[in-house]
Order: structure tokens, then C-alpha cells, then sequence
């Protein structure tokens, strides 16, 4: 148990890590709503400061969100107690990404701030795809859609199976 969770906190440092570092690049490289194009109509680098939510909704209510995300985190983590990478490897990898994205983005909100007094986070990864520009993410953003996908896989598909083991 002890070297599983030493390897998830070194998992966490580095997702975490890589998510400060590319938003750190990111700012030093670009300037703040300029970019440029890697794939020609589909995927663009650039520099977005969003003060709100996902798809930028609550905009401006960085004091909520920072509230929310603290007791999503807690939550996540009172979860990962229960966490077991080798029975609930789905579950366990969810909460994970979840954790990682959710502080990725939270260091972001207590940390960055633009010329108006707002915090903001930073997003750079922009795709359009089938002709709809969807809203510029982060690494912190890819952890937490992937931690949501598996934790909702292994909602579906296993936590029964467990429960009808320990019960059957």
C-alpha cells in the first residue's frame, strides 16, 4: 500500500508538474490572445485566460470556483481511500486524473492574475474540429475529462461486479 501510494503522488507531481510547466511556457512564449497554427483548420496553439469555469461559464466567479474546487478535492480524495490500483484500477486512475486536474487548475485560480485584479487559468490547446472551434483546454482539463470518463466506467461496468463478489 505504501509504494502504491508513493507511485500515485509521484504520478500526481508529475501530471500537476507538467500541467504548471506548459502553462508557464505558454505565457512566457505567447502573448496573452495570440497563437499560432500547427495543423492548418484543426489544431492551434494559444494563449486564453479564462476566469471562469469549463467553456468559460461563470466567468468573473473565480471565489466560487476556488470554493468548489476545494470541496471537490476533498471529496476525491476522502474517495481515494478506498482506492486500490490493482482491484479498482478504473476507479482508482479516475480519482487520480480528478485529484491532479482538479489542483493543476486550482493553483492557477489562487496564483495567476490579469491586469483587472481577476484570476484566471491558462489554456492553450485549441481544436476545431468538423468546423466548431472548441474552447481552448489545458493539461489540468485533459486529466480531469479522462479522470471523469474511467471513474464513470468503473461506475457502470464494475463497481457492481465488486459489490456481487463481496456479497455472493
Amino acid at each position: 500500500m505504501k509504494r502504491t501510494l508513493l507511485a500515485a503522488g509521484g504520478v500526481f507531481a508529475l501530471l500537476v508538474g507538467m500541467d504548471q510547466f506548459t502553462k508557464w511556457l505558454i505565457e512566457s512564449a505567447i502573448e496573452h490572445q495570440d497563437g499560432f497554427v500547427v495543423v492548418e483548420g484543426f489544431f492551434h496553439i494559444v494563449h486564453k485566460r479564462n476566469t471562469g469555469g469549463a467553456w468559460g461559464i461563470l466567468a468573473g466567479n473565480q471565489t466560487f470556483l476556488v470554493i468548489v474546487t476545494f470541496v471537490a478535492l476533498a471529496l476525491f480524495l476522502y474517495l481515494f481511500r478506498e482506492a486500490c490500483f490493482r482491484t479498482k484500477f478504473f476507479y482508482s486512475t479516475g480519482l487520480l486524473l480528478l485529484v491532479s486536474g482538479s489542483m493543476g487548475n486550482l493553483i492557477d485560480r489562487l496564483f495567476r492574475m490579469n491586469e483587472e485584479g481577476e484570476t484566471y487559468v491558462v489554456d492553450f490547446l485549441d481544436f476545431h474540429i468538423f468546423g466548431y472551434n472548441f474552447p481552448a483546454f489545458n493539461v489540468a482539463d485533459i486529466c480531469l475529462t479522462v479522470g471523469v470518463a474511467l471513474f464513470t466506467v468503473d461506475l457502470l461496468f464494475f463497481e457492481k461486479k465488486r459489490g456481487e463478489a463481496n456479497h455472493g
